[in-house]
């Protein structure tokens, strides 16, 4: 009677499998532990959340071939410069607000969720808001009460969730956070809004003194 080859054996294949699984269980510990620091506020794809004291906008990179968030000068949300205590605090209540109205049921952020309603990833730099300048107060305005406004006026429509002010300067913070994100150039062929400052307007040109006609004096 010949005896089964090693590789055919059972106990080849039940130390195989165990050696398999814990290998895997390491590499998916590692995983998680890289993943995490990854995706924690502060890292180098997600900014600290003090970022909302500052101008982000989505430029074009050649190098990476397509869009990523820059970070550009201060300009505080609502004209208030906060704390990175005091801007987690408005981003976590914005955070919370989004998940209590399960505004995923509709939405989707950073491409999960419902593809009933836009996705808002980079709902901050929506060209639809018109200019930077009005956009914080339109964002709070809506957020409180869409029915009445230009943006629900066609297509699919939000309802009235009962958003509190706090509540929606909340949400406009974690929106801006989050358009602050690396996704690797998601949502792709998005067009932000111009958030160029004006152009300075040219000095006025001293006039020359009229002539009189009076010679010098010596």
């Amino acid at each position: 009677m010949t005896s089964a080859p090693w590789w055919a054996s059972e106990s080849y294949w039940r130390k195989t499998a165990i050696w398999v699984t814990g290998i895997s269980f390491v590499i998916l510990i590692l995983l998680t532990f890289d993943s995490v620091s990854q995706i924690t506020a502060g890292s180098k794809r997600v900014p600290a959340y003090s970022v909302i004291n500052q101008r982000i906008d989505y430029k074009f990179d050649e190098k990476r071939n397509f869009q990523v968030p820059v970070i550009g000068q201060e300009e505080p949300l609502f004209g208030k410069k906060l704390t990175e205590q005091e801007a987690e605090a408005l981003v976590s209540l914005g955070k919370k607000t989004t998940q209590a109205k399960n505004c995923m049921d509709c939405h989707t952020l950073l491409g999960n969720g419902s593809y009933y309603a836009p996705d808002l990833t980079k709902a901050w730099l929506d060209p639809a808001w018109g200019s930077k300048e009005a956009r914080e107060q339109l964002m709070v305005d809506f957020l409180m009460d869409p029915s009445d406004k230009l943006h629900n006026a066609l297509g699919r429509r939000m309802p009235n969730l009962g958003i509190t002010r706090e509540e929606a300067r909340g949400v406009v913070a974690f929106l801006k956070w989050m358009s602050s994100i690396d996704t690797n150039g998601f949502p792709y062929n998005f067009k932000p809004i111009d958030q160029s400052d004006p152009a300075p307007a040219a000095p006025a040109t001293a006039a020359a003194p009229e002539a009189t006609g009076t010679p010098a004096q010596n």
